[in-house]
């Protein structure tokens, strides 16, 4: 049975897991642009291919592109410049953007990351950024507002957003996600990420390299070296203490932003989590 009760966190958002909220956060006015992720991986996307389309940002939730509901929701968040969309579609990822306003930028790269890293050391989008992708149609306005506040109030030149297994699975204990073991936890990925300063550059140029990796935990420590690899596996002092340790072997400054938000890690990957997806949005409207 599906759990859609929503998470009660602050009450300064109210929260409307539909995706429109009345946003009256503490967060410190700051002019914050958005990249969206929308081009295709070097080895295809099955998922759009399943769906017969040409894109997976094409692919419908519930009437609507994932691409749309993603842009709504940072539409109605903080984050609400015009996103800026990068990928590879042209005609058909703007039909997928649903009438909201946004700017479209060619992918460029062999990849997200690629493409990513091409864009920013361009300059062509100013900093601070949110970094999302078009595959994460339950993403809500709540969700991305959280997700600031508690990076902008960190101060790092990074921050990641991670979901613990337990909060995942206590709503939907029938998703199948990527845990990393990380300081004692089980963390899966929320493809959220608030780049602050440009020596963020350098992690991205490191995670082209490793990016072949990123569904396999245990491979991908291996990229920062055999003793750095040794302290991340074996550490059992907390993300934080993890993520300092990554901090220091690529010199910047990166931390762990928990979400407490199951919805926050669930991506469409696979066409297991497209069926999760249309499932949630079907209880919704009952």
């Amino acid at each position: 049975m599906l759990n859609t009760a929503p998470v009660e966190v602050s009450t300064s958002i109210v929260h409307d897991l539909n995706g429109i909220t009345t946003n009256d956060s503490a967060i410190p006015i700051k002019k914050i642009n958005t990249l969206v992720l929308a081009g295709a991986r070097a080895e295809g996307d099955p998922l759009a291919q399943s769906e017969g389309v040409i894109s997976k940002a094409i692919v419908d939730i519930a009437g609507q592109p994932m691409l749309s509901r993603v842009l709504r929701a940072l539409k109605n968040s903080r984050a609400n410049q015009p996103a800026h969309v990068i990928g590879r579609r042209g005609t058909a990822l703007k039909q997928a953007a649903g009438g909201v306003d946004c700017n479209f930028l060619e992918a460029q790269g062999k990849g997200p990351s690629a493409s990513l890293f091409k864009e920013l050391d361009a300059g062509n989008v100013e900093f601070p950024i949110l970094v999302t992708t078009c595959d994460h149609p339950l993403m809500t306005p709540e969700i991305i507002n959280i997700f600031l506040e508690k990076s902008i109030a960190n101060g790092a030149d990074m921050t990641v957003g991670l979901a613990e297994r337990s909060t995942i699975e206590a709503s939907y204990p029938q998703t199948r996600r990527t845990y990393m073991p990380l300081g004692g936890a089980e963390l899966s990925g929320c493809d959220m990420y608030y780049l602050a300063t440009p020596k963020v550059l350098s992690v991205i140029e490191f995670w082209q390299r490793a990016e072949r990796d990123r569904k396999n935990p245990w491979r991908l420590v291996w990229h920062f070296g055999v003793l750095t690899a040794l302290r991340i596996l074996f550490s059992k002092s907390g993300p934080d203490a993890v993520f300092k340790i990554l901090s220091n072997r690529l010199g910047v400054r990166i931390r762990p932003i928990i979400m407490p938000f199951a919805e926050a890690a669930i991506d469409v990957d696979k066409t297991d989590d497209l069926d999760l997806v249309r499932e949630i949005f079907a209880a919704r409207a009952i």
